[in-house]
């Protein structure tokens, strides 16, 4: 009934999508197992993409030439581009998207991907021999062969909900866990682990007050996340923010005894950085109110996502808490919150393709490896599909490194320091961070992507041209002076000091409060020059110029990094010669097993001196 594939998928969220797109496009042959073919790519918490650092991972993913740029420009009813008002390094793109379109979108790419079929079956165990998986069991007892088998099974493996003292199986509300697999790994020798994750309730948008709450719109300007020519949407729809109360908090507590986070029915770790409201008002109890963020669900429905108001209180309890937030008097839900507990598998036991240590061709994607976020999956899934294929040809693993991409820093963070609670992405986890901004993502690895025969000729060529207008446009206000006359009012509306005698138009350039776009538009000389080239490629150039000094500084740190990085260090090495090593590095070292003395100087509890140490042994 089947045939030999490449590479099964296990589970269809945003890592599975991506991992199977990217095989695919890569050429082989991919099998995408799903228990439900109504939900692929569903957005299963709010219905948004981006954010701070997570704007920056799926630009990435998409100069890579993954998806889910693509999907999120054509789904997306509001953009906003975040942090503005900082440096360039911290600017991260955000969509709120139409989450039935999000799905639609995403199933007719996929569909029209050649090399991939679909099958709708619970995955129950791995088809192992000789340490090697070579295929994977279905629920209704299929055996179905491949060469690599990719696991993204998000919250539902062994997945139990919580709502107040009611507690039932589920992967996600009105569907059922998968079982099976985490038995099987367990057995073979895999640690594994709960982890725990929540939703707040969705809300009739017709039974909310809006002028009782202040308006969010998107951006004048849609920018959008796919390097290519998306189409974005001619209107856009606002988002809005109400508080919570003193009174709220108070009716919330009513519930905390019948709370399974409260009463220890909930073992699993919830995500630090998204918690629930009752966890808010436990841990910040000194603040009277917190904020929500009322998102629309889509273009054509009235369902609401009230972001900040996760849960996992009994029904009644969220009921009469969101009655007295302001604009929700009248309020009617939908469906209520609830908390999920899932199992994961601790990342540390990966290898930086993603493979797993533990078994050959087995690799793991998304929430399985603790993270939490769908772009944190989609980068995982599109990295898992790429090594999976690389792999299966003999080929070499694609490792990006932490000063090439964010998706370089969540991969390696995962392997070298494992994560005891749901991984989120921020812009301080990246050290390198004014080279990993969300505009140069494609001059930063599309040609990598290119040679690997993933991104498009589209994409190369569009690359190649930013890159050539790039450096045309700073050559250009190297060699233009500025007279004196033609700068004048410019300047004077900029609050800015007149020139006394010519200056090159880069110097200007320099100063606070002056920007390319304003200065091409003020200086009809300057525009002449400079009409041929679009926002994306004058904004760029800008960047470049304004902030040389501070790119060239982290240049040289990541040179200087570079040689611990260059210093692999043999898999069969044997820590156990090495006397004078801390019995916790020995034990870190021998449990990862660091690819080189980079990754080892950043695991969790190994000192600098056990690195010097290792360095000198390796020397010998």
């Amino acid at each position: 009934m089947f045939p030999k594939y490449d590479v099964i998928v296990v589970g269809a969220g945003h890592a599975g999508c991506e991992a199977a797109a990217a095989a695919a496009n890569l050429g082989s042959k991919v099998l995408l197992i799903t228990m439900n073919m109504q939900t692929i790519a569903q957005m299963s918490c709010n219905p948004a993409m981006g954010g701070i650092a997570k704007g920056q991972i799926v630009r990435e993913i998409d100069a890579m030439g993954g998806y889910s740029g693509i999907v999120t420009d054509a789904s997306m009813i509001q953009f906003r581009m975040l942090n503005r008002s900082k440096g360039p390094a911290m600017w991260s793109p955000r969509a709120q998207s139409d989450r039935m379109l999000f799905a639609a979108t995403w199933r007719d790419m996929l569909e029209k991907t050649p090399n991939v079929d679909f099958y709708q079956d619970m995955v129950s165990s791995l088809l192992v021999k000789d340490n090697k998986v070579y295929g994977v069991v279905t629920g209704l007892g299929h055996e179905i062969q491949s060469r690599a088998v990719v696991v993204t099974s998000g919250t539902f493996l062994n997945g139990v909900i919580h709502i107040g003292e009611k507690r039932f199986g589920g992967g996600r509300v009105a569907e059922k866990a998968a079982t099976g697999i985490t038995e099987q790994l367990v057995s073979l020798g895999f640690e594994s682990d709960r982890l725990k994750t929540g939703t707040p309730p969705r809300i009739d948008g017709r039974s909310l007050d809006y002028s009782k709450m202040e308006e969010q719109k998107g951006d004048d300007e849609i920018v959008g996340f796919s390097y290519l020519n998306t189409p974005k949407p001619k209107e856009q729809r606002s988002c809005w923010i109400t508080y919570t109360s003193q009174t709220v908090h108070d009716i919330l507590k009513t519930g905390f005894d019948r709370s399974p986070m409260y009463t220890g029915r909930i073992e699993g770790v919830g995500p630090r950085y998204c918690p629930s409201i009752e966890d808010k008002i436990n841990r910040f109890a000194e603040r009277d109110r917190h904020q929500l963020f009322i998102e629309p669900e889509g273009w054509n429905t009235v369902e609401i996502y009230v972001n900040g108001f996760s849960t996992s209180l009994p029904e009644e309890v969220q009921y009469e808490a969101l009655r007295h937030v302001p604009g929700f008097e009248k309020v009617r839900i939908f469906r209520p919150g609830y908390a999920i507990e899932y199992d994961y598998f601790p990342p540390t036991q990966l290898r930086h393709s993603l493979e797993t240590k533990g078994l050959d061709n087995l690799f793991f994607a998304g929430q399985i490896n603790g993270t939490t976020g769908y772009e944190e999956a989609a980068c995982q899934g599109l990295m898992a599909g790429i090594n999976a294929h690389q792999k299966i040809n003999q080929l070499e693993a694609v490792i990006l490194k932490r000063s090439e991409a964010y998706i370089g820093v969540l991969i390696d963070d995962l392997i070298s320091k494992g994560t005891e609670e749901p991984y989120r992405m921020f812009t301080s986890r990246a050290e390198f961070r004014t080279l990993l901004r969300q505009d140069n993502a494609d001059l930063r690895l599309t040609e990598l992507s290119y040679r690997l025969g993933l991104a498009s000729q589209e994409r190369m060529d569009r690359t190649l041209v930013k890159k050539t207008g790039v450096e045309k446009i700073k050559t250009t206000l190297r060699e233009f002076s500025l007279e004196q006359i033609e700068s004048e009012q410019y300047l004077l509306d900029k609050n800015s000091a007149t020139l006394t005698q010519k200056q090159k138009a880069n110097q200007v350039l320099l100063r606070p409060g002056i920007d390319l776009p304003s200065m091409i538009n003020a200086i009809p000389r300057l525009a002449l020059t400079l009409d041929e080239f679009d926002r994306e490629i004058v904004e760029e150039a800008e960047i470049q110029i304004k902030y040389a000094v501070y790119i060239e500084k982290e240049k040289e740190l990541v040179q200087k990094m570079a040689q611990l990085e260059d210093l692999l260090i043999p898999d069969s090495f044997n820590y156990d010669k090495i006397n004078s090593l801390s019995n916790e590095a020995l034990q870190k070292f021998k449990k990862i097993r660091p690819r080189t003395l980079g990754q080892a100087s950043r695991i969790s509890g190994v000192n600098p001196s056990d690195v010097q140490i290792l360095m000198v042994y390796m020397g010998r």
